[in-house]
């Protein structure tokens, strides 16, 4: 999460998709949610959609119920991008000891 805020939604993954295909209800939902399946920066577009409290459409993977519930059961974030960061950051060094110590045991 490095440089400009926005300059993430230049690599998203739904970058040239209308907003009639995020901003759905219902069933149509789990369509849009699949955009994000991969996307290089969900992590970025979720942290923007909790830390602006933005209550329409998809961001991040997840719908607006999805994030307003997150954000009532953890009301005390200040900053989700902070956060988000370093459990990402966490996962990546865990991820990778993980795989040494795989590779330790194989090799």
């Amino acid at each position: 999460m490095v440089g400009d805020d926005q300059d993430w939604s230049e690599r998203a993954a739904c970058r040239t998709a209308g907003p009639d295909e995020l901003f759905v209800e219902g069933a149509a939902q789990n369509k849009a949610k699949a955009i994000c399946t991969g996307c290089p920066v969900r992590t970025e577009c979720l942290a923007h959609a909790l830390d602006l409290r933005i209550e329409h459409g998809i961001w991040g993977g997840m719908t607006e119920r999805e994030r307003r519930a997150l954000l009532r059961r953890r009301p005390l974030v200040t900053s989700w991008r902070r956060l988000l960061e370093a459990a990402r950051s966490e996962h990546e060094q865990t991820a990778g000891a993980e795989d040494r110590q795989a590779w330790g045991a194989t090799g």
